[in-house]
């Protein structure tokens, strides 16, 4: 059954005329007369009653009619749903996010693509670290990342630099410097420091010691966390002090306090994807965060 003839049964059936149904589908009327016919002789019923004056829905075409409009409602759909693919307005990206970037960058990303993108359906992954941010994207769970991209140098994965933060300290609220409006990290240097897993597990951990090391001390002890979440929770809980972010800031979790330093160091927050040819949908998520975060 081709969807030709179901075109030009449904022309038919609408204008109840042959010359005026074969004018909307520029046919010829004995074209269109003999894909009907085409039509009716594979379904094995007329399906027009059919007189000199007047073309009428037989019994049998009135039952076809909706099975007909059904099938050339799906084929459009169909059409038109593989098009919004094609053209990057539609299918699924998967993007994780480092956890200093999932409380801004996270809901900023999921709003833009919702508004902008809506037919695209967004796989988020959020309070990662860079490495297992690298190694969930080369193996194509992950079509984009929002890391930190120091030491990554893999042909494989392509670094686009969204934005420099500065690094505050974070302190329990009841610590007799929580409510400087700033101070020297040199201040910190008697104190604990919460901060993320040493190695290559966390590039945040190397950030940290290197900017100790500038202002003149090493921290005292240190405890190590995974999720910066924790890390704030942990501060709270007075285990320590600790250096994020700046847009961690919008973690605004009690009990802690953000103070910026009066030199403060910097960090690169980058997007991560896949070389190649990534999928259209990818290409427009990527730009939507690169735009986005870089305005932030």
């Amino acid at each position: 059954m081709e969807l030709r003839h179901l075109r030009a049964f449904l022309a038919v059936a609408d204008e109840r005329h042959f010359g005026r149904a074969a004018e909307r589908l520029h046919l010829a009327q004995p074209a269109l007369s003999q894909q009907v016919k085409q039509l009716e002789r594979e379904v094995g019923l007329a399906l027009f009653e059919r007189t000199t004056r007047r073309v009428e829905l037989s019994e049998a075409g009135h039952r076809f009619e909706p099975h007909a409009r059904s099938v050339l409602a799906a084929v459009e759909h169909a059409s038109a749903d593989l098009a919004l693919l094609a053209d990057g307005r539609a299918g699924r990206v998967a993007v994780g996010f480092i956890g200093t970037a999932t409380y801004d960058v996270l809901p900023r990303v999921a709003r833009e693509v919702r508004d902008r993108l809506p037919d695209v359906e967004l796989d988020l992954h959020g309070e990662l670290l860079s490495p297992a941010l690298v190694d969930r994207l080369v193996a194509g769970q992950l079509d984009l990342a929002i890391l930190r991209p120091d030491g990554i140098t893999r042909p494989d994965v392509l670094i686009r630099d969204l934005r420099r933060e500065r690094l505050v300290a974070v302190l329990p609220a009841q610590h007799p410097l929580a409510r400087r409006r700033r101070l020297d990290l040199a201040d910190l240097a008697e104190e604990a420091f919460v901060v993320h897993p040493a190695g290559d597990r966390s590039s945040m951990h190397g950030h940290v010691l290197a900017a100790c090391a500038r202002a003149g001390f090493r921290p005292t002890s240190t405890i190590e966390v995974s999720e910066t979440a924790t890390l704030a929770v942990f501060v709270a809980a007075g285990l320590g002090v600790a250096l994020v972010p700046e847009p961690v800031r919008s973690l605004a979790l009690a009990g802690v306090a953000y103070v910026p330093l009066a030199d403060p160091p910097e960090v690169r927050l980058a997007l991560a994807s896949r070389a190649g040819d990534p999928a259209a949908a990818t290409e427009r998520v990527a730009g939507i965060i690169a735009a986005a975060v870089g305005a932030g």
